[in-house]
């Protein structure tokens, strides 16, 4: 069995085994050969699940000599984050406070995308608690960027993402609480999707900030995404059929999310724009007075409730953290109950008003993350390093889980460089139709 086949997209194989020329048993074993081969693997997956995916991946391929496959991706071996529950098997979110965790049952999308004929190939390491866009952890492992091996790959879903870019996985589930499916996604060269928040089952998820947790794939292509999406609720994947992104209207917001863009990122998002611009798609830049309140607001609730799921446990056990996110933590125990709730009217308000403003919109369009991949010595050593550039990288896909919307990162020409489409709540479907479109226009 070629392995060229670690780098096709879950489609692809899904397709492959659904005519017969590709055998899930095969598949699953060219993976964990993989895996085993890799030397940076053990800074990827925290556990290989090799005896859950071989039984998976047999009962796939009796299903699919039968005639009986359960989904467009039975038999498609995947990586689920460490926060994930799976029944019987490591659950720890990359930090020693849950140490030896092993839950009994798997998480409900764990559970979904099983029934739908997944084959588990293990956990992936995170950020800590997942409070982190840069994927540093030195309590477990610090994942590598597929184009950088000296940098880190995005957080705090950055094994997930390592593992898809690195063909140890043909799809990664990671959480996405302020850009962690989203960052990982784009400096790897994925797509990535950052789902609406109640839109898919949180239940066996070890949470961060409950109210913005959100689940999603970071995967190869957009129709990938969708298929993801499908599995994980359990639903019928999204048609993507879209005429041409002709008259299709999108917003450029000028203020704070272009602030500060590195050269290469400046350069990677006008060279999208020009290629969507000869789509004949109506593009307007314009300032959004909201978009600083929202950062403030939300940015304060989410590290006020990630303080509050885990004080008790931080408390008895401060040292065992790394020290950069047990600050972080605790940064979220300044606000007060009345200021927490008084919070989160004003948050509502302001994202009604910004709603309001972009209406006659399609989407919006900005670069994913302002920055390239940091260096992983120099954050380990630099604690003003480290803060300013978690605050870069989640400056951008933050903004959308404050307004509680959805966006997808798509990858471009340029190395770990992705652009990010953002919409309202709930129009996942729409936003991948676009995000198809667009997908196609810059491999053209």
């Amino acid at each position: 069995m070629s392995i060229a086949l670690l780098s096709d997209s879950a489609s692809k194989l899904g397709n492959l085994i659904s005519v017969g020329k590709l055998d899930p048993i095969e598949l699953t074993e060219l993976y964990l050969k993989a895996i085993k081969e890799e030397p940076l693997s053990k800074r990827i997956y925290s556990t290989v699940t090799k005896e859950r995916a071989r039984i998976e991946a047999k009962a796939s391929s009796d299903r699919m000599k039968s005639g009986m496959r359960k989904s467009a991706l039975d038999g498609v071996p995947i990586s689920w984050k460490d926060l994930f529950d799976t029944a019987g098997v490591f659950t720890e979110a990359g930090t020693d406070l849950l140490k030896g965790r092993i839950p009994s049952r798997d998480a409900d999308v764990v559970r979904n995308a099983t029934e739908a004929g997944l084959v588990c190939l293990g956990k992936t390491h995170m950020s800590e608690l997942a409070f982190s866009g840069l994927g540093l952890n030195p309590v477990t492992q610090t994942p590598p960027c597929v184009n950088d091996l000296t940098a880190v790959a995005g957080g705090s879903s950055s094994g997930a993402a390592a593992s898809v870019a690195f063909n140890l996985a043909v799809s990664g589930v990671g959480s996405d609480t302020g850009g962690s499916v989203r960052v990982p996604s784009a400096w790897n060269d994925l797509v990535g999707l950052k789902t609406t928040a109640g839109r898919l089952s949180l239940k066996g998820v070890v949470p961060l900030s409950e109210t913005f947790d959100t689940v999603g794939p970071l995967c190869r292509t957009v129709l990938d995404a969708s298929l993801m999406l499908s599995v994980l609720e359990d639903s019928k994947p999204a048609d993507l059929t879209n005429p041409s992104l002709t008259n299709t209207n999108i917003l450029v917001i000028e203020n704070v999310i272009m602030d500060d863009l590195s050269f290469e990122s400046q350069k990677c998002f006008d060279q999208v724009i020009n290629i969507i611009k000869s789509k004949r798609a109506n593009i307007v830049s314009k300032k959004m007075p909201e978009i600083e309140e929202v950062m403030s607001l939300g940015g304060s609730l989410v590290t006020t409730e990630a303080y509050g799921t885990w004080y008790e446990l931080i408390e008895k056990k401060p040292d065992v953290m790394f020290s950069k996110i047990l600050d972080r933590f605790r940064s979220g125990n300044s606000i007060s109950g009345a200021e927490y709730v008084d919070l989160w009217r004003k948050l509502k308000i302001v994202r009604q008003k910004f709603y309001n403003r972009i209406l006659p919109y399609d989407f919006v369009i900005m670069p994913t993350a302002p920055i390239l991949p940091p260096n992983m010595n120099r954050l380990l050593n630099d604690d003003e390093y480290y803060v300013s550039q978690n605050l870069m990288a989640l400056r951008n896909t933050r903004l959308c889980n404050f307004l509680g919307g959805c966006a997808l990162t798509i990858p471009t020409n340029v190395p770990s460089n992705g652009i990010m489409l953002m919409g309202f709540p709930n129009t996942e479907e729409k936003l991948l139709r676009y995000g198809a479109l667009i997908e196609s226009a810059l491999q053209d």
